[in-house]
């Protein structure tokens, strides 16, 4: 269960009691999910990015990565879509060779569709990365944080009452992972918070000049750590995967409630 509670459309599951086809799931994501508007800032190539054939899609695999792994077992689910974080096509166009040539030939091979949804999901109010995390952290007086490209991605608010380090640390990763770095140079009592998922390091500084008791991202840099010291703010680095699997599990929550297409949570950690 993603911690928090989500608006649902009660009229939804009934236009797909047979399933639905991709151009219909890709509908429903772009529904919510603002596809478009990141699509100069994003280099993911965001919505569809392998299609099927025109059958029915009763069940949708989430994952964070489109890896060989994630790619195999979410065949052995049945899955007739493959629905991740951090797709295949990157930028500019790429080569289809090597390891690629492998993913998308695995894909092929068993008419499974790839949907990416990357910087839209780190961003989404309600089901992205960064507001399931500031839930998940407690944090109330909620407003944007993490500025990318013109962009907010992130999360900032208070804490009432104030977290130590360590229950933050809880909150964050409720499975009892260690996180990847803790730099307790802040308050004990932390009053205020920001998050930005996956690999955000450097907004260290953004939160610094907000005033801050602790931010919180996936990976850590060598060069905030005198900057968080200095500063007097504590640093958390939770992990790039940990802190990126609540997206695509929150749309998966989303997807199976409100039309009834089955979906199944692909675990692939990296440990990163």
């Amino acid at each position: 269960m993603i911690p928090g509670s989500f608006h649902l459309d009660p009229t939804a599951r009934g236009r797909y009691t047979q399933g639905m086809n991709l151009s219909e799931l890709d509908a429903w994501c772009r529904s919510f999910l603002e596809i478009e508007p990141f699509r100069k800032i994003d280099d993911s190539l965001n919505g569809v990015q392998v299609g099927r054939s025109a059958g029915p899609v009763t069940r949708v695999a989430f994952s964070v990565d489109a890896c060989a792994e994630t790619i195999r077992r979410a065949a052995e689910e049945e899955a007739q879509v493959l629905f991740v974080h951090h797709g295949l096509f990157w930028g500019s166009p790429a080569r289809i060779e090597g390891a690629l040539l492998e993913r998308v030939r695995a894909l092929v091979d068993r008419d499974m569709a790839l949907y990416a949804c990357h910087l839209p999901l780190d961003a989404h109010p309600e089901y992205g990365n960064n507001a399931v995390l500031a839930r998940m952290l407690g944090l109330s007086e909620v407003k944007p944080f993490g500025v990318y490209k013109g962009v907010t991605l992130g999360f900032q608010g208070s804490l009432d009452p104030p977290l130590t380090l360590e229950e933050a640390v809880r909150r964050i990763l409720p499975d009892g992972s260690k996180p990847r770095t803790v730099l307790p140079f802040g308050p004990g009592g932390i009053r205020s918070a920001a998050v930005v998922s996956g690999g955000a390091p450097h907004e260290l500084f953004e939160a610094v000049e907000e005033g801050l008791d602790l931010y919180v991202t996936g990976e850590p840099s060598h060069s905030v750590y005198h900057a968080a010291q200095e500063a007097g703010i504590n640093f958390l680095a939770a992990g790039h995967y940990a802190t990126e699997v609540w997206g695509v599990r929150a749309v998966a929550e989303k997807l199976a409630r409100e039309t009834g297409v089955e979906t199944v949570f692909v675990e692939v950690p990296t440990g990163l």
